[in-house]
């Protein structure tokens, strides 16, 4: 599945490691936005490691669902990365 995470984090240790923690699960398109492709066992794990790295009183971390038909209605400028499933591979 594509999942589109954002977070506003200002404590700076808790920030990092979020960051850190998201580049082994997909792509920084922002500084503060990551595109995921993941199975439902990543997520699982994935949500898991962020509830142990957040503080979710004060952090803020949303996880956003695009299905393949809203994937394909993405829009970006030139300069932006476009990211693609790993799973997939192209012939």
């Amino acid at each position: 599945m594509f999942v589109v995470i954002a977070y506003d984090i200002s404590d700076n240790k808790r920030r990092t490691r979020l960051h850190k923690t998201l580049k082994h699960f997909g792509f920084a398109v922002q500084e503060s936005v990551f595109e995921c492709h993941l199975t439902d066992a990543q997520l699982g794990h994935l949500k898991a490691v962020v509830a142990a790295l957040v503080d979710p009183r004060v952090d803020h971390v949303r996880f956003y669902y695009l299905c393949e038909f809203c994937q394909r209605r993405n829009e970006m400028t030139e300069a932006s990365l476009i990211t693609a499933d790993p799973a997939v591979v192209i012939v």
